[in-house]
C-alpha cells in the first residue's frame, strides 16, 4: 500500500508540472503550420509557369491550364483518402510519402519535352502528392490534438499555405525572370525534400504517444486502433453524406470558393496582370502580398469562427469577394497604383477565410467522420479550382483577354453567399451525422 501512494502522488506530481508547462498540442500544430509552409513551395509556381512554358514549347495557355487542371483535381480528390490513411497509417508516414512524390514529380519536370510529360510529372505526381497534404492534413491534427480553441488553431493551420506562398513567391518568380522555369522546379522539389526529416522526427499521431489528453480535454482519450480498409471507409462516408442537405451545400459553396481562388487568381493574375503590361516579377509580388493579409484574415476567421455562427460568417465572405472580383478588370495596369492595392489587402484577408467555418460546420453535422467529410468538401473546392483553371486559359486563348472570367466568378461568389445562408444549423440535442 505505501507504496501505492507514493506512485500515486508522484503522478500528481508530474501532471500538475506538466500542466505548467506548454501543451504537447502546439508544438504539433507548428511542426504541422512548418510542414505546409514548406509543401506550399509547389502550389506557388503554376501561375508562374504559364508564359514561359508557351513561349518555349509553343504549347497553348489552355494545354498548360489543362495540367494545372490536374494538379487542382487531384489535389481535391486525394484529400479525404489521404484522411482516411492517416487514420490507418499514421499521420507521419502518410505526410513523408506525399512529400516524397512532390518531389519526384517537381524534380522530374526539368527532363520534360512533351504535354503529357506534365500532365503526368506536375498534374498527376504533384497533383497526388499535394493531395495528401491537403486540408485534410490540418484538420486531422486539429481533430486528434485539441478540443479547445480548434476554429483558431484551423485558421493558423491554413494560413501556412499562404505564408509558403509569401516566401517563395518572390524568391521563384526572381528565379524564373533570371534563370528560367527549371530552377524553379529544382527550388519547389528541394523545398518539399527539405521537409521530411521534421516531419518524420518531430510530428507525432495521437497525444495518447506522449501520454497527454488532448489540448482542452477534461479525460484522456485513448489511441485509437488503426482502421483498416481506408478507401472503403471513405467511399461509405461519402454515400452517408451526400443523403443530407448540409453537405451539398458545403461542396457548392467550397467549389465556388476554389474557383475563385486557387483555380483564378493564383493561376491567371500573374499572366493577367503581364498582359496589361505589368512586369511578372511585380505581379508575382502582389500575389505574395495577398499571402500576407491571407494569414492575418485566416487567423482572424479562425478566432470568430470560436465566437459566431459560421453559415454567416461564410455569407459575409463570399459576397466581399465576389464584390472585389467584379472591380479587378478596371484595376489592372502596367504599373501597381494604390486602388489595385486596396484589391489586394482586401482580397487577402479574405482568401481561405472561408476554411474555418467550412470545417467547423462539417465538425457541428458529421463528428468523427469531419475530416474525411471535409476531405470531400475540399475535393469539390478543388474541382471548381480545376475548372476554372482550365476555362480561365481556354477563356484567355479565345477572348485576348481575361475579363469574362473574373465578372462570372463574381457572380457565382454571390450564389456561394446565398447558399451559405441556406444552410441549416443542427438543432441542440440532434446526434451529429457519422
Amino acid at each position: 500500500m505505501p507504496q501505492t501512494t507514493e506512485t500515486v502522488v508522484v503522478d500528481e506530481t508530474r501532471t500538475d508540472a506538466r500542466q505548467h508547462r506548454i501543451h504537447r498540442a502546439w508544438f504539433v500544430a507548428a511542426v504541422t503550420f512548418v510542414t505546409i509552409i514548406g509543401a506550399a513551395a509547389f502550389r506557388s509556381l503554376p501561375g508562374l509557369l504559364i508564359d514561359p512554358l508557351h513561349q518555349e514549347f509553343g504549347w497553348s495557355r489552355g494545354t498548360i491550364g489543362a495540367a494545372v487542371s490536374v494538379n487542382l483535381a487531384l489535389y481535391g480528390l486525394t484529400a479525404p483518402f489521404a484522411a482516411a490513411l492517416m487514420d490507418r497509417f499514421g499521420i507521419r508516414r502518410v505526410v513523408a510519402v506525399a512529400l516524397a512524390v512532390i518531389t519526384l514529380g517537381a524534380g522530374t519536370t526539368v527532363w520534360m519535352t512533351a504535354a503529357w510529360q506534365l500532365l503526368l510529372c506536375w498534374g498527376l505526381l504533384v497533383g497526388l502528392g499535394s493531395g495528401s497534404m491537403a486540408l485534410a492534413f490540418a484538420a486531422t491534427v486539429t481533430n486528434r490534438w485539441f478540443t479547445e480553441r480548434r476554429g483558431l488553431v484551423t485558421g493558423i493551420l491554413t494560413a501556412a499555405s499562404a505564408s509558403g506562398q509569401l516566401i517563395f513567391l518572390p524568391v521563384l518568380s526572381w528565379t524564373v525572370q533570371h534563370h528560367g522555369w527549371r530552377p524553379a522546379s529544382v527550388t519547389v522539389a528541394l523545398a518539399a525534400l527539405a521537409v521530411i526529416p521534421f516531419v518524420w522526427l518531430l510530428l507525432r499521431d495521437h497525444p495518447a504517444d506522449v501520454g497527454l489528453k488532448p489540448y482542452g480535454a477534461t479525460e484522456f482519450v485513448p489511441r485509437p486502433a488503426p482502421v483498416t480498409g481506408a478507401a472503403r471507409r471513405t467511399v461509405n462516408v461519402l454515400l452517408s453524406a451526400v443523403r443530407t442537405g448540409p453537405f451539398w451545400l458545403l461542396a457548392g459553396t467550397f467549389a465556388i470558393c476554389g474557383a475563385s481562388t486557387n483555380g483564378l487568381v493564383q493561376t491567371h493574375f500573374v499572366p493577367a496582370a503581364h498582359d496589361h503590361g505589368m512586369p511578372i516579377t511585380a505581379a508575382a509580388s502582389l500575389l505574395a502580398v495577398i499571402g500576407v493579409f491571407d494569414v492575418l484574415g485566416t487567423i482572424a476567421s479562425g478566432w470568430f469562427t470560436d465566437r459566431f455562427e459560421p453559415r454567416r460568417l461564410l455569407a459575409v465572405y463570399y459576397a466581399l469577394r465576389g464584390i472585389s472580383l467584379l472591380f479587378l478588370p478596371i484595376l489592372l495596369a502596367p504599373t501597381v497604383h494604390p486602388p489595385m492595392v486596396f484589391f489586394i489587402v482586401f482580397y487577402g484577408l479574405d482568401w481561405v477565410a472561408t476554411v474555418p467555418p467550412t470545417l467547423a460546420l462539417c465538425r457541428e453535422h458529421y463528428g468523427q467522420d469531419s475530416a474525411i467529410v471535409f476531405g470531400w468538401v475540399l475535393a469539390s473546392h478543388q474541382v471548381g479550382a480545376a475548372l476554372v483553371a482550365f476555362l480561365g486559359g481556354v477563356a484567355r486563348d479565345a477572348f485576348g483577354s481575361y475579363d469574362v472570367v473574373w465578372y462570372a466568378s463574381g457572380a457565382l461568389c454571390a450564389a456561394a453567399a446565398l447558399m451559405a445562408l441556406v444552410i441549416r444549423r443542427r438543432p441542440a440535442g440532434v446526434p451529429v451525422l457519422a
